[in-house]
């Protein structure tokens, strides 16, 4: 195992141990049937997507571990990320204050919807991710980056965003909370933000991509945005 493989592992068991955390501790319980279904379908297609890229695409592998408010180098990223990760933090603490204290009453059939729309945004993302070697974690055009307009990017601009919204919004519902949603508001405006200021970099410095904007209409959602 190199020390890149190392770094990712011990990487992913934190985030896996921190969400975790940030679950159970609100809710004041591990008796919680809803959060253990979320982060076996949190965890298995995002350690299978790590899997992948450790014996397919080391680069990227490198490039999606530098990540968070710091790795940036834009201010406005590094504001965005702030706004983000905050976000992520609310996506788990508020549904777990929320079954804690009762809030919402979620059917079954919607918790299990959370958990098929996290487990579709991981797929999405792993698309993103097989097509495009180039999808680092931070706003960044590397040395060698080439326009990249085939796969998911033959639909949508920002396929790897698309996924991402999925799987945060599947997070408040697969964990059995209506009031959790609220968080996803500010986190969604700061994703689009990055979007647009993502897009205006691209446009900027990687050749080709001005008339790729043009050629791909929609950013996210096929035939809506």
């Amino acid at each position: 195992m190199t020390s890149l493989n190392v770094k990712a592992l011990l990487g992913f068991a934190f985030l896996a141990a921190t969400t975790g955390l940030l679950v159970f501790i609100p809710a004041g319980t591990s008796r919680y049937w809803q959060a253990w279904v979320f982060l076996a379908a949190f965890f298995t297609p995002a350690g299978l997507i790590g899997v992948y890229l450790a014996r397919n695409d080391p680069a990227l592998e490198r490039r999606r571990l530098s990540a968070g408010p710091m790795a940036e180098k834009a201010a406005a990223q590094k504001i965005i990320m702030i706004v983000i990760s905050t976000g992520f933090v609310g996506l788990l603490a508020v549904p777990a204050f929320d079954h804690r204290f009762g809030w919402s009453h979620v059917p079954v059939s919607i918790v299990i919807a959370g958990d098929v729309l996290i487990i579709v945004g991981f797929a999405i993302t792993f698309l993103a991710f097989r097509e495009n070697s180039f999808a680092a974690a931070t706003v960044e055009i590397a040395d060698e980056h080439r326009l990249v307009s085939s796969g998911p990017y033959a639909l949508v601009r920002h396929p790897q965003y698309a996924g991402a919204f999925l799987y945060l919004l599947g997070m408040p519902l697969a964990l059995g909370s209506y009031w959790g949603l609220l968080v996803l508001v500010p986190t969604t405006a700061a994703l689009i933000w990055r979007l647009f200021d993502e897009e205006s970099l691209l446009a900027k410095q990687l050749p080709g991509y001005a008339e790729y904007r043009q050629r791909t209409r929609w950013r996210l959602i096929p035939a809506i945005f």
